[in-house]
């Protein structure tokens, strides 16, 4: 749509004269690929903006961030509204403000989650598969310009809504954190009552003294004194964990394929139908379509973690395994399948063959659903609840810096490889087989954990 709105056409430059004064097709590959800057720009300040995100939740609490959300969202949507071919360079304000409120927005949201008890990470999975099939919204937009509606009046529309937002921040949302686990009588919203906040605290700091005492200690210091096990556990004690580092590194490698994909995908249509441009527009249109669909496959991978989560608790009750085991346990075959998942929709995009490319799409948005659901339960359930934001963020912050490179492999396959990315998918499908060790590592400190338990 912003190519049919001649957006940056300047870039485009005329082919060699085919015979007489007749040229052939524009060359456009700058435009391409100053659109796919954007898109990269965009993606980056999506993740790395998410650690300062975090820390404005953990800070400043719900009401404030949403506030902050609002504003950098309606913002973006009424620049792009308001955007023309003259002013396009607007697109590098307005597309990292949009996602950047649209994180906010998912950050204060994952919180719901701790209404609802053993089905916990089911609802924040369903949160992210919502997210992630936020882009399908763009599909309506593309369907209603191909019927005459203007971007400028979609645009508005959305900004309008914008009005919901802010009736359910100050009427459904609670003004500090949803505890976890939720204390007695807890209400938010038009409901809560003066001491919510006091009761939120109280929850924090009995709940930071459990998940420290519950952490796995090193070889060495497997007995602590009483003391020693009381004593809370600091924020980059965990940023610089082991456990934390595989994580990043499982996220980094999976989200970057996922980038690559999404911001290669127009390119690599048109290679593969031979520039028919309808039969392009025919699998864009395909591609968006699956992208709904992401809110429907996320919570299956919350719910596979809740299921595993209740089973191992029953054991844990013979075994004596602490909570802490019991949580990461369950997650390990939510890691794992998202890996191997992400195997699959890499090995079919490394194929050139255009009808094979459904079965790419709908690979690639599972995938999708269950990385970022699963992202977010684990971290859920690996640390304490009342540094999630930040790590929440750093792990989104550091991964980000990782999916820059997908702007220099977009240029190197454009230039260099003429438009052969089959050295790159080879190296990008070994990097996602090591994705497969951070599930391993997870699984191994369980077992580590709990031999000294069945040994006693």
């Amino acid at each position: 749509m912003p190519g049919q709105e001649h957006y940056f056409e300047e870039l485009c430059k005329p082919e060699a004269p085919l015979m007489g004064n007749v040229t052939g097709p524009a060359d456009c590959k700058a435009q391409d690929e100053r659109f796919s800057l954007i898109f990269t720009l965009g993606s980056f300040m999506n993740n790395f903006m998410t650690f300062p995100a975090g820390f404005i939740f953990d800070r400043f609490k719900t009401t404030v961030a949403r506030l902050l959300a609002i504003f950098l969202y309606t913002t973006a949507t009424l620049t792009i509204a308001f955007t023309s071919a003259d002013s396009a360079l607007l697109l590098f304000l307005a597309m990292p403000m949009l996602t950047v409120g649209g994180i906010l927005f998912l950050i204060t949201n994952l919180q719901v989650g701790n209404l609802f008890g053993k089905h916990r990470s089911t609802i924040i999975t369903l949160y992210n598969g919502a997210f992630d099939s936020s882009s399908a919204v763009f599909l309506v937009i593309k369907l209603l310009y191909e019927q005459g509606v203007s971007l400028r009046a979609s645009f508005i529309f959305i900004s309008v809504c914008s009005a919901w937002h802010v009736g359910r921040t100050f009427l459904l949302m609670p003004r500090g954190h949803i505890p976890y686990p939720l204390p007695p009588n807890y209400s938010y919203g038009l409901c809560s009552g003066k001491d919510t906040t006091a009761r939120e605290n109280s929850t924090a700091e009995s709940e930071k003294l459990e998940m420290g005492s519950k952490e796995v200690p090193p070889a060495k210091e497997e007995t602590p004194g009483p003391e020693q096990q009381q004593e809370p556990r600091s924020f980059w004690s965990y940023a610089l964990s082991q456990r934390f580092a595989w994580h990043l590194v499982w996220l980094s490698v999976i989200q970057l394929w996922h980038y690559l994909f999404i911001g290669t995908l127009n390119s690599l249509l048109t290679n593969l139908a031979g520039g028919d441009r309808a039969l392009v527009s025919t699998y864009t249109n395909a591609f968006a379509i699956t992208q709904f669909f992401g809110v429907l496959c996320a919570p299956w991978n919350g719910l596979l973690m809740d299921r595993l989560k209740q089973k191992y608790q029953k054991e844990a009750k013979s075994t004596g395994s602490s909570a802490m085991t019991v949580a990461l346990r369950s997650a390990v075959p939510s890691l794992a399948l998202t890996s191997l998942l992400c195997l699959g929709f890499a090995l079919c995009a490394s194929v050139p063959v255009l009808p094979l490319q459904y079965v790419t799409f709908i690979l690639q948005v599972i995938s999708r659903s269950f990385l970022y659901g699963g992202n977010a339960a684990f971290l859920t359930l690996a640390f304490p609840s009342e540094h999630f934001g930040k790590l929440f963020g750093l792990v989104m912050a550091l991964s980000a810096i990782v999916s820059l490179l997908q702007f220099p492999i977009f240029t190197f396959i454009k230039g260099p490889l003429q438009n052969d990315p089959l050295y790159v998918n080879v190296t990008l499908v070994l990097a996602t087989v090591l994705t497969f060790v951070h599930p391993f590592m997870v699984y191994w400190e369980c077992r580590r954990e709990r031999s000294p338990r069945a040994t006693a």
